[in-house]
């Protein structure tokens, strides 16, 4: 008939070739969609990987505090016993009796109990010592962040008039602080090296310099760059929550971490009024602390505007404080610190010192065993924890006698 086999071979293959190449199309654009999804599969991943966070920081565990004189330097010293208790770290903590590492004697790796047995172990160093760099990295380990704190010197010098008003001769044998000021050098002996380090330029001689130092410029740069690199933060006292905020930034710890009670304040009324005339006498009496001062203050505003940002600074300021309160009204029974004679447990007495009350806290009666030791360890002044602390890593030496009652009679209480 009309069937023809060469006219049906020729229609089949136009068929078989018009289906391969729709085929061969269908699979280039599903190529080409595919492609794009990929392509925008990256762009977009990317894009997520510039939105997401930085990796989580790890919270440093080697770290050396210097302890300044009279800059809040006892509350940062309960937070770092409290630190090193949390994450069960070794404290480099003062040999036999001493509550200090050799102060005011230049730091030497020995005056730490157990250094010839531990050598470079410790984690956590923050007693009072005269700062030598090369004796202190005998005791720490290599990757040690180092920081202290300053404050300024006009306060400064005033409260060290009233705490050490009985120990230093230049203090003692003037009426106050300011017929003290108004003549130091009628007062002052610079021979009287033990005693008169309080009188002048403190915060200079805990960094292991010259207290009586000529102020000259090329000296006094040459330190402050020493300084710069011996420590990683330099704290400022008078912004003490924003430093509480910088330093749980740096160290990558947790508000807890940082969460204070005041330590080692005194009572109002013993706080003497300086004229005009005297605040100025310090700058001039005490003019290497001031440029100590002067430096850090400024480092420390840049350091944080380059890092935290004062937007955030504010809100975690916020943050700390709203904290301290809440566990001020769970601790303690009077909700802020009391006076040296109204204090109960005489456990909790601080050391007192001169004409200064220090005062210290109350704890409430109804709290739960868990409760009471962690209020207890954010109340309790520094002799007392670094008595308890020493008896817990050094049990078989013999415990530091407080003169007055122990808050734990064992480190298992």
């Amino acid at each position: 008939s009309d069937k023809n086999p060469l006219k049906l071979s020729f229609f089949s293959r136009h068929v078989r070739c018009l289906i391969v190449f729709s085929l061969f199309l269908g699979l280039t654009c599903l190529s080409g969609f595919f492609h794009m999804k990929i392509k925008d599969y990256s762009i977009s991943k990317s894009h997520k990987e510039q939105l997401m966070p930085p990796m989580p920081c790890h919270a440093k565990t080697n770290v050396m505090f210097l302890k300044t004189h009279k800059t809040a330097s006892s509350t940062v010293l309960n937070i770092m016993f409290r630190f090193a208790e949390r994450y069960n770290l070794t404290v480099a903590l003062p040999a036999d009796q001493l509550f200090h590492l050799g102060y005011p004697r230049t730091f030497m790796a020995h005056f730490v109990e157990g250094f010839e047995a531990i050598g470079q172990n410790y984690n956590i160093m923050c007693n009072h010592l005269r700062f030598n760099p090369l004796e202190v990295k005998k005791v720490m380990a290599a990757n040690t962040f180092y920081f202290s704190i300053l404050r300024n010197p006009i306060p400064l010098l005033e409260s060290s008039y009233i705490y050490y008003k009985n120990n230093v001769p230049a203090f003692r044998s003037s009426k106050n602080v300011n017929d003290f000021l108004a003549s130091p050098t009628k007062y002052y002996l610079p021979v009287d090296y033990g005693a008169s380090i309080y009188a002048r330029n403190i915060m200079w001689f805990d960094f292991g310099y010259d207290n009586n130092a000529e102020d000259d410029t090329m000296y006094t740069q040459a330190v402050l760059e020493e300084i710069e690199q011996n420590f990683h933060l330099i704290l400022i006292a008078d912004y003490f929550d924003e430093s509480m905020i910088l330093l749980k930034h740096t160290l990558c710890w947790d508000l807890d971490d940082v969460i204070y009670f005041k330590l080692n304040s005194r009572s109002q009324d013993t706080v003497q009024t300086l004229t005009p005339e005297s605040e100025e006498q310090i700058k001039a009496w005490c003019s290497l602390d001031w440029k100590l001062y002067l430096h850090f203050n400024q480092s420390f505003w840049r350091r944080i505007e380059e890092t935290i940002g004062l937007e955030v600074l504010a809100k975690e300021v916020d943050h700390l404080r709203t904290r301290q309160k809440e566990l001020m009204e769970t601790c303690l029974s009077d909700q802020q610190a009391v006076r040296k004679d109204h204090i109960r447990n005489k456990a909790l007495l601080p050391f007192q010192s001169g004409a200064a009350n220090i005062m210290g806290y109350n704890l409430r009666q109804d709290l739960d065993n868990r409760t009471l030791r962690t209020c207890q360890k954010m109340v309790i002044p520094e002799l007392q924890y670094t008595s308890y602390l020493y008896a817990v890593q050094h049990p078989h030496k013999k415990r530091k006698e407080l003169g007055f009652p122990l808050l734990w009679t064992s480190p298992q209480e």
